[in-house]
């Protein structure tokens, strides 16, 4: 059983328009809502493809009810530990082109004895977890080094750790010596403070944070695939989409269908791989199944040129 934590979950309301223009009145040609926040797509990935996940959520307010009955018409597991504020409701606008354009809520305070019942839950569910994944942003409220404290209290109990998180906490989390941290391009160069212009910038940059105690960096470098480096070596990879629908969660499938695959080398990898790519062609923060994957898109290479030079950002 993978064990997901998201800190600060939401409501994800996707809406598919033409073209965005400011100060003008645009009309959705599809609109849905989907649970949302990293860990909680990591957990609904997973679901849709069989492998067993429990999702850690805080919630409050009508909005986080909304996200505990969607989750439960979904059939995700979960532990729902109850806070004051009012869980948070992001939204997404895609274009045909697959620009997607994005507006999060910074979400509400986790008070100390809140984060508390949090870490509680987690270390409690923990006991039978393959993996517990922490995913996402923090919260207002609790500080990085009592993230830092919690990702040192799950390794110290035995659990192996994955972090998806960004800033001071993914540091945290590589000190705290997290076996997998999963970044993406922007992610990795804020936290060791490096321009990253080639593929062999990613790479010095994931052994920076591996130095600092991480174990494996599975690297996210959007239109430049990702990047996998591990104690074997460095491998890197893609899946192309033709027509993307919504870069929303490709991320998350990466690294569901990662640790689904064992979360060690090229087969892992190009699982992860696979499920991305399949997430990228789903409308909003829709998770993949078996019938949406496309696994003879992935391309691999086990002997990458480091000195390639990075799609530009933007």
């Amino acid at each position: 059983m993978i064990l997901t934590v998201t800190l600060n979950p939401s409501l994800d309301r996707a809406m598919e328009i033409d073209t965005l223009t400011r100060g003008e009145v645009l009309r959705a040609t599809n609109a849905h809502i989907d649970p949302g926040g990293k860990g909680v797509n990591v957990s609904r990935a997973l679901l849709a493809n069989g492998v067993a996940s429990t999702a850690v959520v805080p919630c409050g307010g009508e909005e986080g009810a909304q996200l505990v009955r969607m989750l439960e018409a979904e059939g995700v597991a979960m532990v729902a530990v109850p806070i004051a504020g009012r869980t948070r409701s992001n939204i997404t606008l895609a274009e045909p082109d697959g620009t997607v354009t994005k507006i999060n809520e910074s979400g509400p305070v986790l008070a100390p004895e809140e984060f508390t019942a949090v870490t509680e839950a987690v270390l409690n569910a923990a006991r039978t977890a393959d993996w517990v994944v922490l995913c996402g942003s923090l919260p207002p409220g609790p500080s990085v080094a009592a993230f830092g404290e919690l990702c040192a209290r799950l390794v110290a109990a035995g659990a192996k750790l994955a972090v998806d998180t960004s800033g001071p906490a993914l540091g945290a989390a590589a000190a705290a010596g997290a076996a997998l941290v999963k970044p993406n391009r922007e992610e990795l160069a804020e936290a060791t403070g490096a321009e990253l212009h080639t593929l062999g910038d990613v790479v010095d940059a994931a052994n920076t944070l591996r130095k600092a105690g991480a174990g494996t960096v599975l690297a996210s470098l959007g239109a430049d695939g990702a990047v996998l480096i591990e104690d074997s070596g460095v491998v890197t990879g893609k899946s192309p989409v033709s027509a993307p629908r919504s870069t929303v969660g490709a991320g998350d499938a990466l690294l569901a269908g990662f640790l689904s695959a064992g979360a060690s080398g090229e087969a892992a990898l190009a699982e992860g791989l696979a499920w991305g790519a399949a997430a990228v062609r789903q409308p909003g923060s829709r998770m993949p199944g078996p019938a949406d994957m496309e696994r003879e898109t992935v391309q691999l290479d086990p002997r990458p040129d480091l000195g390639r030079r990075l799609h530009p950002r933007g």
